[in-house]
């Protein structure tokens, strides 16, 4: 259910699109030619904030007005992938950014030569569920690999995941005993940033056999809690995932989503090309994407299925 901040805040949007409108029409009636160049302008202005008005609009679902979870995991390639899996986390940061979401890095695991194994952000804002869940699956990149000595074109996967973040979550409820605790000394660089104390958190659903990890925080309570968000997270996902499982097969429409299933490719060499593979939608700007804009794609999404 919408909240009533949020409530408030469409109507004010709203109020200022059709005064902005209204001030637009009036200039029109008056215009000369030299105005044509600001009125164009802010016109292509306003049919921006229509389109985004409309977007939201798409954004329906139950959880789609609130936080996200978005977890980052390097996949087939080594080293290429886990520099890939990089370079995905600072194109998702950067596209928080330009929208004014606050990120925070629950987790992080570092790979052994350069990029990550795995990252888990949380990330806050208006509707930011519902933008980010379009970007659920495997990401491949094609490109001349930076650490093959004769730097040879390779292939690098990158599956990513989007959850719905709650601060309180009445649907899942995880009883004391089903979960292992585990608490050790968070990683890092060494010198001054190795923990002293035991603070990371390993949480095991034992269950479902899902592990959660949280270390990023100085505080072993902060994590334990960062920790506990996730994995109540993953148990909503299964358990959606599972009565969808359950309509579809009863439709004839069940297909299991497989690893090499990738949603998207950025391909660097031997051509410049981004292209989402459920919507045909591509770009050639491959810099502008991993710069964090996405929301072109987002868009054709969201626009297709809804």
């Amino acid at each position: 259910m919408m909240r009533q901040a949020d409530l408030r805040n469409e109507i004010e949007d709203l109020e200022a699109l059709t005064t902005r409108i209204e001030d637009t029409l009036e200039m029109l009636e008056i215009a000369d030619n030299a105005m044509v160049d600001e009125l164009q302008h802010e016109i292509e202005v306003i049919q921006r904030q229509v389109d985004e008005l409309e977007l939201r609009t798409l954004l329906s679902g139950k959880y789609d007005r609130g936080n996200a979870l978005l977890a980052i995991h390097a996949g087939a390639g080594g080293t290429d992938s886990q520099d890939w899996a990089e370079m995905l986390e600072r194109m998702y940061l950067r596209w928080a950014e330009n929208r004014n979401y606050k990120t925070d890095i629950l987790d992080r695991t570092d790979g052994e030569e350069a990029g990550i194994k795995s990252v888990t952000i949380s990330i806050r804002g208006p509707l930011a569920y519902g933008y980010l869940r379009p970007e659920k699956g495997v990401h491949r990149l094609v490109r001349l690999s930076p650490f093959d000595a004769a730097h040879r074109r390779h292939t690098s996967f990158a599956l990513v995941e989007v959850l719905p973040e709650m601060d309180f979550n009445n649907e899942i409820h995880i009883p004391p005993e089903d979960v292992k605790i585990d608490v050790y000394r968070s990683s890092g660089a060494g010198g001054q940033n190795v923990q002293k104390n035991a603070t990371a958190v390993r949480l095991t659903h034992i269950p479902s056999g899902i592990v959660v990890t949280c270390q990023n925080e100085r505080s072993q309570m902060q994590n334990r809690e960062n920790a506990m968000r996730v994995l109540k997270a993953r148990l909503l996902a299964i358990k959606h995932a599972e009565q969808d499982e359950k309509i579809s097969e009863l439709k004839g429409e069940y297909t299991k989503a497989e690893w090499g299933s990738q949603i998207r490719s950025y391909v660097l060499h031997p051509y410049q090309l981004v292209k989402d593979h459920r919507t045909e939608f591509e770009m050639g700007n491959t810099q502008a994407v991993l710069d964090g804009q996405i929301d072109p794609f987002i868009d054709a999404y969201l626009r297709k299925i809804d």
